[in-house]
C-alpha cells in the first residue's frame, strides 16, 4: 500500500477514485455530459440474451422453423406413396426400419396409408406456420394501424364501437367455423375466416392503449405545434407501444396454430389433401392407443412449437420495455 492509499484508507476517497475531474472555469467543458450512447435495439437484445434459457429456446425455435421450411423441399411428402401396399399401413418405427433400413424417413413409423409420419409432420408444420404468419401479419398490421388512428378519431369511434360490441359478443371460433362451412375447407378460406374479424379485437385493444398515452405532455406539445395526427401516431405513440405489440404478437401466432389444429381435428380445416398438424391429429385420434407413434409425434411437435413461440415472444416483449434497460 503506497502513501496515497494509506492516506485515503479508512477515509474519504479522492476525486480521481470517484471518477471526478476538475474542469475549471471553461463554460463549454462544464456543460458536456460523458455517458455511453444509448441504442434501443442493442439494449433490447442485451436484455433478451441476459437470460440464458433464451439461447436454448431461440436455437430450438430456429431449428424447428428451418426444418419446417427445408425438409419438405429436400424430402417431399407423398401421402399415397404406399397406398397400394397394405403391409406398410400403421407400422411401428422398428418394423419400417427393419424392412427399409435405418433412415430419417421412417424414424417415426408409417401412418394409416403407409405414408412417412416424419415427412408428414414437417410438411404439416410448414403449412400451419405459413397460415399463422399470414394471419398474424394481416390482423396485426390492420389492427395496430387502425387502432392507433381509432384512439384519436371520434368519428371513427362512433362507427367502430357499435360494430365491435356486436362482433365481440360472438365467439371467434364460432365465426371461423361458420365461415369455413360456407366457403368450404381450404388454405385461403381459413385465412379469410381468421382475418375477416380478427383485426377488430386487436384494433380495439390498441385504441385503448392509445387513449391512455395520447394526452401526455410530448403528444400535446406536438399537437400544439401543428404536427399531423399521422406523424404523432407514428413517432410518439407506436414506438412507445413496441413492447405491447410484441406481447400481443406472441399470443397471436400460437393462437392461429391452435385454431387450425382444432378445426382440422373436427374436419373443418385445410381439406383432405393439404397436410397439417391438426389433420394428422384428427386422423390418428382413434389409434392413439393401438398405434401411439401416429398420434403423439404431431401432438408433441405442435405443443412444442406453440409453447416456444409464446415463451420467446414473452421474453422478447419484456426486453423491448425500456424500463428493463437500466
Amino acid at each position: 500500500m503506497n502513501n496515497d492509499q494509506k492516506k485515503n484508507y479508512g477515509g474519504a476517497a479522492s476525486n480521481e477514485e470517484l471518477g471526478f475531474r476538475v474542469i475549471g472555469n471553461n463554460a463549454i467543458q462544464s456543460e458536456k455530459i460523458i455517458a455511453p450512447r444509448y441504442s434501443y435495439w442493442r439494449s433490447v437484445f442485451r436484455v433478451f440474451f441476459r437470460k440464458k434459457i433464451n439461447y436454448f429456446l431461440l436455437a430450438l425455435f430456429v431449428l424447428m422453423i428451418l426444418s419446417a421450411i427445408f425438409v419438405p423441399i429436400i424430402c417431399p411428402f407423398k401421402a399415397d406413396e404406399n397406398v397400394m401396399h397394405a403391409e406398410y399401413f400403421n407400422k411401428s418405427p422398428a418394423y419400417m426400419i427393419k424392412h427399409f433400413g435405418f433412415s430419417f424417413k421412417w424414424l417415426l413409423g408409417s401412418g394409416n396409408a403407409g405414408q412417412s409420419i416424419t415427412y408428414n409432420i414437417f410438411a404439416g408444420a410448414r403449412i400451419s406456420l405459413l397460415l399463422a404468419v399470414i394471419c398474424a401479419a394481416i390482423n396485426m398490421t390492420i389492427g395496430v394501424i387502425l387502432g392507433a388512428v381509432w384512439g384519436f378519431s371520434k368519428k371513427l369511434d362512433m362507427i367502430l364501437i357499435p360494430i365491435y360490441n356486436m362482433i365481440a359478443n360472438v365467439p371467434m371460433l364460432l365465426i371461423i367455423t361458420v365461415l369455413v362451412y360456407i366457403l368450404g375447407a381450404g388454405f385461403w378460406s381459413l385465412v379469410f375466416a381468421m382475418c375477416i374479424t380478427g383485426w377488430l379485437g386487436i384494433a380495439f385493444f390498441f385504441r385503448t392503449q392509445v387513449m391512455i398515452i395520447r394526452d401526455r405532455e410530448y403528444s400535446l406539445a406536438s399537437k400544439c405545434l401543428g404536427t399531423p395526427v399521422r406523424r404523432i401516431v407514428s413517432k410518439n405513440i407506436l414506438p412507445y407501444l413496441t413492447s405491447v405489440i410484441v406481447t400481443l404478437l406472441a399470443t397471436e401466432l400460437p393462437g392461429y396454430i391452435n385454431y387450425e389444429a382444432y378445426l382440422s381435428f373436427f374436419g373443418l380445416g385445410l381439406g383432405e389433401k393439404v397436410p397439417s398438424l391438426g389433420r394428422m391429429i384428427s386422423v390418428s385420434q382413434t389409434a392413439f392407443l393401438t398405434f401411439p407413434w401416429e398420434f403423439w409425434p404431431p401432438v408433441i411437435f405442435a405443443s412444442l412449437l406453440t409453447i416456444i413461440l409464446y415463451l420467446v415472444g414473452q421474453n422478447l416483449a419484456d426486453a423491448t420495455d425500456p424500463k428493463t434497460h437500466m
